[in-house]
């Protein structure tokens, strides 16, 4: 079966088309276009979000027709169309929902809706055609950070989630206040190979308690606390060792919440997926925490973290098979809902 999937949930257009069949064990991208924004925003530090939705609208027809011409498909040959339909932006995710609904009805093709969580998680399927739940998922983005007990393809139980901000945005924020251009998470990655992950003391993401959930503001603080008086006082830290002991905190803050959830769950293989699933010290902690377990660990390639509409197509192939629809009445939603 050929799933059309699209994407719009924040600055990334994309469209792709993907061959699924569980039964036979098919699963295969054919194409997948993604539209960056990123030289966009970055004259504004982060995403604006009604330039972002602007963007969607000169891309999304294009790339979706140049999807199907790289699969070496027609509207008439796919089976679905998927689509991001919570959570995200609201008016980027409404310009993929309503331009999905007019070629599904168009061209009388079913409409799937997608929860973007469930595409991140989808794209670990891609890579791994053994992988089947029950497993974990720990879920990393700019937008959320989040730990699920996934008992089928379609079934999610959030676990633990975080109380305020995400690990992503709590990257890019500090990267951008050290001078780094956005986004900053990625270069803020590879600085803290260069430093003293203990230099710094900085308060752990981890909260206190059996409970598995988040919190990252107390950190981002304590850091912009320190750069802050260092101006103040007229000195310079040590970048590198600011790097080391930021990064170092939250990848071993989001491990420790890890390790107990696989322990509660007693699974034996946990996937690792979204934007800040590309950062090397979040991959190797989390590698650790399933090596010591004996836990198999799956991670989608660096092309599958981002927002992409392969994972898009691969969740809606699953949502299809649970009977999941979308009719002419279907909206975008801003919150996170399954």
């Amino acid at each position: 079966m050929l799933i059309l999937g699209l994407e719009s949930s924040c600055d990334e257009t994309s469209a792709a088309v993907v061959e699924m069949d569980e039964k036979s064990g098919v699963r295969k991208i054919l194409s997948d276009i993604v539209a960056s924004q990123v030289d966009i925003h970055k004259l504004y530090g982060g995403v604006v979000p009604e330039i972002a939705s602007r963007a969607h609208v000169e891309a999304v027809s294009g790339i979706t027709y140049e999807a199907l011409k790289q699969a070496g498909a027609g509207t008439k040959d796919v089976g679905a169309v998927a689509v991001t339909a919570c959570p995200g932006l609201i008016g980027a995710l409404l310009v993929g929902v309503n331009f999905a609904k007019s070629l599904a009805f168009s061209h009388h093709i079913p409409l799937v809706p997608v929860n973007h969580i469930c595409g991140h998680v989808a794209a670990a399927y891609l890579c791994d055609p053994e992988l089947k739940p029950p497993h974990l998922a720990l879920v990393v983005s700019g937008g959320h950070t989040a730990l699920y007990d996934v008992k089928d393809f379609t079934v999610y139980e959030t676990i633990g989630t975080t109380r305020d901000d995400a690990a992503g945005e709590a990257f890019d924020k500090i990267a951008r206040v050290m001078g780094m251009p956005y986004p900053g998470g990625a270069a803020l990655d590879k600085m803290a190979d260069g430093g003293d992950p203990h230099a710094f003391a900085l308060p752990s993401p981890a909260l206190g308690g059996d409970g598995f959930d988040f919190s990252f503001s107390g950190i981002k603080t304590a850091a912009l606390n320190l750069i802050n008086g260092a101006q103040m006082r007229g000195e310079q830290l040590n970048q590198n060792n600011l790097a080391a002991s930021y990064v170092h905190t939250i990848v071993t803050g989001i491990a420790k919440k890890t390790a107990a959830a696989l322990d509660k769950t007693g699974y034996g293989q946990m996937v690792l997926a979204g934007g800040v699933a590309a950062n090397a010290h979040l991959r190797a902690e989390i590698a650790k925490v399933c090596q010591v377990r004996g836990v198999k660990l799956t991670v989608p390639p660096l092309n599958l973290c981002g927002d992409n509409a392969a994972m898009i197509a691969a969740a809606g192939y699953y949502a299809y098979e649970a009977g999941a629809r979308g009719d002419t009445f279907l909206n975008a939603s801003a919150a996170d809902t399954f």
